[in-house]
């Protein structure tokens, strides 16, 4: 198994930093909808170097984080090895994955990740998989209505404004203008119906949304510098949603 990440993970490792989870404004909104975790049994998905993995750690839950790069999970394992949290890192593509190997989950948080699976479907399944009904998927992508292969922005007289067009077709995508990942491995785009209807095929009942406004400080990291873009106050950058998988 090999994962396009795995070409970039120590340039992702440093372009996302190692500043608190409590100042990272993508991070907060998913955090919300998580709710408490301690003492609960949580699937990381798409756990990348670890960092989600050992905040929820750090706030009681018992967590497994899963992850196609092998390249990031070294990192992860890293720290697991300098602190140790009792954080179990396996190396899976969660497009495939066999989850009757798992105990079940409390829950699966997935966070900014899902738009670099290729397959929705199959991970939408596989993730109701591994929870029972009632169990819960939070999950943050870039916001696909304002995210697209062909998205910018433009300065106006009345400040800045987002530019969108080829909404509707969907597949993977890169910009040579973006700084972050979009810009070195690309994406996959999806108009918002197909997540909704994805995940509502896979058992997953959508519970909440938040559409949060980066209307906060600059922080000291690559990563989140788009965020102190003024466009970022007038539309969301991110989607965040919660998820429960129906009762049978």
């Amino acid at each position: 198994m090999a994962s396009s990440y795995d070409e970039i993970a120590e340039w992702y490792d440093n372009w996302v930093g190692t500043h608190s989870m409590s100042d990272d404004p993508f991070f907060r909104p998913l955090e919300a909808l998580i709710g408490d975790v301690a003492g609960q049994r949580i699937c990381d998905l798409a756990c990348g170097q670890g960092r989600v993995a050992r905040y929820l750690a750090s706030q009681g839950a018992t967590v497994v984080g899963i992850d196609l790069s092998a390249k990031l999970l070294a990192i992860a394992r890293q720290h697991e090895e300098a602190t140790p949290q009792g954080i179990e890192y396996i190396h899976a593509d969660v497009q495939r994955l066999d989850s009757a190997a798992f105990e079940p989950f409390d829950g699966v948080v997935c966070s900014m990740a899902l738009m670099d699976i290729p397959d929705l479907s199959a991970t939408a399944r596989n993730v109701a998989s591994l929870l029972p009904p009632g169990g819960r998927f939070a999950f943050s992508i870039l916001h696909p209505c304002f995210h697209t292969s062909e998205s910018s922005e433009i300065e106006t007289p009345t400040g800045s404004a987002r530019t969108i067009s080829r909404y509707f077709v969907e597949g993977h995508w890169r910009s040579d203008t973006r700084t972050g990942p979009p810009g070195k491995v690309g994406a996959y785009h999806r108009t918002l119906s197909t997540y909704v209807n994805t995940l509502s095929d896979a058992g997953l009942q959508l519970e909440r949304l938040s559409e949060p406004g980066m209307e906060v400080p600059r922080p000291q990291s690559p990563a989140f510098a788009s965020s102190g873009r003024p466009v970022w106050a007038e539309v969301p950058a991110i989607l965040v949603a919660l998820c429960r998988k129906r009762t049978p």
